[in-house]
C-alpha cells in the first residue's frame, strides 16, 4: 500500500491542475448548465421562451416583420378606398414605420424597460382602434387590412416576452409527475434484473476462462465479440430475432409457451422489457465477464493449493477465497455496469422504439421532441442524483474497506 502525504506542495498541485481543470469543464460544465436551464421555463418550440430571460425583453425581429405585413395590407388597401381614405392609411402607414424603424437591424430578442414596453402596447393599442375607425368609415368594402389586423397585433404584442424564470417550480412539477416515477421504475428494474444475470453468468464465464486449459485463448476471443458489437448493431440484430414473423427467438418463446404469441415480445410492456434485458444481457456479460477476470488472475494460485491440502472442496474455496480476494474487482464491476444500465438509451431506442420508457429515454422526448430544456434539465439533474446515490450506495455498502486499501 502506496501512502500518500497529508499536505499537497505547491509542485504537486500545479502538477494536477490541468487534470482538475479538465474534470471541472467537461464534467462540472455540464451540471451546472443543467442546474442554470432548470430554473427557466426555456422551451426552444416556443417563441416567448426559447431563452432565459430574467427580465423584459422584445422580440425585435418578429415584431419588424409583423409591422412590414400591416403596412403590406394597408398599401393594398389604397386602391379600394377615396381620397380621404387613402390620406388616412398613408398616414396610419407612417405611424406603423416608424414604430418598427428602430427594431430593422436587430436580429435577435432586446432588453425592454418597462416604461418602453408601455410605450409599444399604447402604440399597438392606438393602431388597433384607428384601423377600427378605418373599418367603420368603409363598411361596405372588403378591406384586406381587415382580415389580418387581429391577428398580426396579438402578434406583435406576444413579441413583449416577460421573465421566464421560474426558480424551483420545475422540481416541484417533478414530484407530482407520474411519467417520471414510471420511467424511474422502468430503469430500476432493467438495471436490477440485467446487471443481476449479467453478474452470475459472467462470474461463471469468468471462472472458466481463468481455467488453464487448452483453446482457452479461443473461447476469451470469442466471448467478447457480443462486447464488442456497437450498441445500435446489436440492437437491430436482436430486432430480427424478435421479429414476429420470422423471429427465431420469438418462436421459441411462444412454443415454450412464455408468451401466447410471437408479436407480444415486441408489442407488450412486458415483452419489451424482457426483450430488451435479455439483448443488455447478451451484450454487456462479456464485459463483467473480463473485468472479473482481471481480478481472479491476481489472486495468488498457492491459496487454492492450501486449501486443496486442507480438504477444502470448490464451493467453499469459492467462498472463503475466491469472492473476499475479488471483492475489489466485483466492486468495480457491479458499479460500471450498474450506471451504465441506468442510462440505457440506444438499445431501446433501436429495439423498442423507446419501449419500455426509461428515464433516458423520457429526457430525451422531453428536450428534444418537446423542445423544454427546462424540464428537461431538471430531470437530467434527477438522474445525476440517482447516480450519484447509486455510487455512495455501492461504496458504502459493499467497498468502503476499498477506499482505505
Amino acid at each position: 500500500m502506496i501512502s500518500l502525504p497529508k499536505r499537497m506542495t505547491w509542485r504537486q498541485f500545479l502538477f494536477v491542475l490541468p487534470l482538475l481543470l479538465l474534470v471541472s469543464v467537461f464534467s462540472l460544465y455540464p451540471i451546472i448548465t443543467s442546474g442554470v436551464y432548470s430554473f427557466f421555463d426555456y422551451q426552444t418550440n416556443d417563441q416567448t421562451r426559447n431563452a432565459m430571460y430574467t427580465g423584459g425583453h422584445l422580440n425585435a425581429p418578429l415584431f419588424h416583420e409583423d409591422g412590414k405585413y400591416l403596412n403590406f395590407y394597408l398599401k393594398k388597401d389604397l386602391q379600394l378606398v377615396d381620397e380621404p381614405g387613402q390620406a388616412t392609411i398613408a398616414a396610419l402607414q407612417a405611424d406603423i414605420e416608424a414604430a418598427i424603424e428602430p427594431y430593422a437591424q436587430k436580429k435577435e430578442p432586446i432588453t425592454l424597460p418597462q416604461p418602453e414596453e408601455e410605450r409599444i402596447l399604447a402604440v399597438i393599442g392606438e393602431i388597433r382602434q384607428r384601423i377600427r375607425s378605418l373599418e367603420e368609415a368603409y363598411p361596405g368594402t372588403e378591406l384586406n387590412i381587415s382580415e389580418n389586423a387581429d391577428t398580426l397585433l396579438k402578434e406583435m404584442e406576444t413579441c413583449i416576452v416577460g421573465s421566464n424564470f421560474i426558480g424551483l417550480k420545475g422540481y416541484q412539477r417533478l414530484v407530482g409527475d407520474t411519467r417520471f416515477f414510471a420511467a424511474l421504475r422502468n430503469t430500476l428494474v432493467f438495471t436490477v434484473i440485467s446487471v443481476f444475470f449479467e453478474l452470475i453468468i459472467g462470474m461463471g464465464l469468468a471462472l472458466v476462462m481463468n481455467r488453464s486449459i487448452r483453446g482457452i485463448g479461443i473461447v476469451r476471443t470469442v466471448s467478447l465479440i457480443p462486447w464488442a458489437i456497437p450498441t445500435a448493431v446489436s440492437a437491430l440484430i436482436w430486432t430480427y430475432l424478435y421479429d414476429g414473423t420470422s423471429g427465431i427467438v420469438a418462436r421459441v418463446f411462444t412454443q415454450l409457451g412464455l408468451i401466447a404469441s410471437p408479436e407480444l415480445l415486441l408489442t407488450s410492456a412486458g415483452g419489451t422489457m424482457a426483450a430488451a434485458i435479455i439483448a443488455d444481457v447478451w451484450k454487456t456479460t462479456p464485459y463483467m465477464a473480463l473485468l472479473l477476470l482481471a481480478g481472479l488472475q491476481v489472486i495468488d494460485r498457492g491459496l487454492y493449493e492450501s486449501a486443496s491440502v486442507d480438504g477444502a472442496g470448490p464451493m467453499r474455496t469459492f467462498t472463503q477465497i475466491t469472492l473476499p480476494l475479488l471483492k475489489p474487482s466485483l466492486l468495480v464491476a457491479l458499479l460500471f455496469r450498474t450506471l451504465d444500465a441506468f442510462r440505457v438509451y440506444d438499445l431501446i431506442a433501436v429495439l423498442t422504439k423507446g419501449t419500455p420508457e426509461t428515464l433516458s429515454i423520457y429526457a430525451y422526448k422531453v428536450m428534444i421532441g418537446q423542445g423544454n430544456y427546462g424540464y428537461g434539465a431538471v430531470i437530467v439533474l434527477a438522474m445525476f442524483l440517482c447516480v450519484g446515490l447509486i455510487a455512495l450506495l455501492y461504496v458504502k455498502v459493499l467497498g468502503a474497506e476499498l477506499m482505505n486499501d
